[in-house]
């Protein structure tokens, strides 16, 4: 299954690859005792400081402090997740991984033709462009240089119904796959289909591999929607990529990284030469995407646009950053609407200013509630401060809040004691009533129970992804329920999970470990597994290994049925003198067994397995 490996392969991998001689490949080393060194790849400098150490497989730079082993290494130097660069890894020491299951290899052969269609489509519209005016005009006329327009394969929907259809078509492609990639319709009398952009300038969405996963589509009057997007599809899923991500992969030195609303705010500050800025694909921030973030950015801004609902996508994106350790700074356009506005009026200079004096989030709420409350008059004063006070409780460094604390009572004119009341009053209350509810939660205490391995890697998995993301929690919940679990282990957790997400939508691990570990019969192993090691997978397949790991569990319940059903029938078939109540019993057990079969069948069949 792409993008999951097994920890035995990942080892393989790993003791194949000496990293002296992966590290040569990409620049030269000179041996000075057991180690060897050179110039960092990941800085510049003069004197060498960078180490690889072949005993030890290991590379450390004394210089800005980066190392790793040969896969970090890869991950860095070729900007690659972990799977990704264990396969690099792998395709390189000629080591064959999990060979894939019969229909992921379809579904490869799937999301290659759609690629392929898009591919073609892109090129349709961008000859489209260059032989019509208005579109081109259109473009020049935002002051975007036919350089960026090449570079961002912006094209043009004919006005037709059918002109991206019947192009398609001449390439050999059949109606049902164009559809499947959302660029055609059915008709509602249903004979034939229409192309679904029209009139548009097209945006491809491309990912860091330099595939087109989808479109996005602009109106050149005043039709509405005014932008249009791809549907979800099978190679697409907007909550899983960022606009411009490609751009930002082969151009920027990945020290910042903006975050905007829209196409045009990505390419008015690539046009700047601000090169580090990706959009959300016109969807609220998702945790999939906060996490490509983190891989691409070291410092994170966000620029969205200066209205309400701009104001309220920030604030839901900061607390999504936050949730991989990134503290967004917000970039304040003052009365200009959008990044590609601003630009217009002040130029790159200004922009720049706007970077350096970008607001702290805390800071943000300040300068957002100093303006949506009077805080001239008494009631907006009050509003104002118990609005700040909530932020303020939320910063983690005791000497941070202190120094807002102090900085509100001043300039509210409220004594500091006050404020410190509204910011620490409720906060007890709030653990200790966790806590409660936690440790009053019924608890499952079965006998432990001796699983097969891979069933017992399957609920750990689930385990795993339950906690590293509420999304996949909520898929997982409702296809498995607490008593599924046969690891007593996975059981507990699970149900300490359940407890958390009824509260919030963050997992406190030390809050599990601490449970856990006053419970008897616990196997250790399987909890420091649970809770310490990571998951190897990619954000695109996520959703394919959560159906595995679910149809696993269920086909390991079935088959474990079966195979008590069928012990309970050869005991009372080899029995000479049955009961009425055995021979009962054993007509049960037989129908039983005829019903677990089909059931198994079936799954299999519906699996492709």
């Amino acid at each position: 299954m792409k993008g999951y490996i097994k920890e035995d392969d990942i080892e393989k991998v790993r003791e194949a690859s000496d990293i002296v001689n992966i590290v040569t490949d990409y620049l030269p080393l000179k041996q000075t005792g057991i180690n060897h060194v050179g110039l960092c790849p990941f800085h510049n400098e003069k004197t060498p400081s960078f180490t690889v150490s072949e005993p030890k497989q290991f590379f450390h730079c004394f210089g800005c402090g980066e190392g790793g082993d040969v896969v970090t290494f890869i991950m860095k130097k070729e900007n690659l997740d972990f799977p990704e660069a264990v396969r690099f890894l792998a395709d390189k020491a000629g080591i064959s991984l999990e060979e894939a299951a019969p229909r992921d290899k379809e579904m490869e052969e799937k999301r290659s033709k759609g690629y392929e269609i898009n591919r073609d489509a892109a090129r349709f519209f961008y000859s489209n462009l260059w032989s019509g005016n208005d579109p081109l005009s259109y473009l020049r006329k935002r002051n975007i240089p036919d350089k960026v327009i090449k570079q961002f394969g912006l094209g043009y929907a004919l006005d037709s119904w059918s002109s991206l259809h019947d192009h398609l078509r001449s390439k050999g492609y059949d109606d049902e796959d164009i559809e499947a990639v959302g660029l055609i319709g059915k008709r509602s009398k249903g004979d034939g289909y229409y192309d679904k952009f029209r009139n548009r300038i097209i945006f491809p969405i491309i990912n860091s591999k330099g595939r087109i996963l989808g479109f996005g589509a602009r109106a050149l009057d005043d039709s509405m929607p005014k932008y249009l997007n791809s549907q979800e599809t099978y190679i697409f899923n907007k909550g899983n990529n960022l606009y411009g991500l490609n751009l930002l992969n082969k151009f920027s030195n990945k020290d910042k990284i903006i975050l905007v609303e829209g196409y045009m705010d990505v390419i008015a500050l690539f046009t700047q030469g601000i090169n580090y800025s990706v959009a959300s694909l016109g969807t609220a921030l998702t945790e999939r995407q906060a996490k490509l973030i983190k891989r691409y950015g070291k410092e994170v801004y966000i620029a969205y646009d200066s209205d309400k609902a701009g104001i309220t996508a920030t604030e839901k994106a900061v607390k999504i950053l936050r949730k991989q350790d990134l503290e967004a700074k917000i970039i304040v356009l003052d009365e200009f609407k959008d990044p590609d506005d601003f630009l217009k009026a002040k130029g790159r200079k200004e922009f720049d200013k706007k970077i350096k004096e970008a607001y702290k989030y805390i800071d943000y709420r300040i300068y957002v509630n100093k303006e949506k409350y009077n805080i001239d008059e008494i009631d907006g004063k009050i509003e104002f401060t118990v609005e700040i006070s909530k932020d303020i409780r939320e910063l983690k460094s005791p000497i941070e809040k202190d120094v807002y604390i102090d900085k509100i009572a001043k300039d509210m004119n409220i004594s500091k004691d006050a404020i410190k009341k509204e910011v620490y009053g409720n906060t007890r209350k709030r653990t200790e009533f966790t806590r409660e509810y936690i440790s009053n939660k019924s608890q499952i205490k079965p006998e432990k129970t001796v699983l097969p391995s891979g069933d017992l890697m399957a609920e750990i998995d689930l385990i795993k992804l339950s906690l590293y993301d509420r999304e996949f929690y909520d898929i997982i919940s409702e296809e498995i329920s607490l008593e599924e679990f046969n690891s007593k282990e996975c059981r507990e957790i699970f149900s300490i999970v359940n407890a958390l997400y009824e509260l919030s939508d963050d997992i406190d691990k030390s809050i599990i470990s601490e449970k856990l570990r006053k419970l008897e019969n616990i196997d250790i192993k399987i909890l420091d597994n649970i809770l310490n090691s990571k998951m190897n997978f990619l954000p695109e397949n996520i959703d394919q290994i959560i159906e595995d790991l679910i149809y696993k569990k269920k086909m390991s319940k079935l088959e474990a049925r079966q195979d008590f059903v069928r012990e309970r029938i050869k005991s009372l078939e080899t029995k000479k003198d049955k009961s009425s109540e055995e021979e009962e019993r054993f007509l049960e057990f037989c129908l039983e067994l005829i019903e677990l079969n089909k059931k198994i069948n079936l799954n299999r069949t519906e699996d492709g397995r």
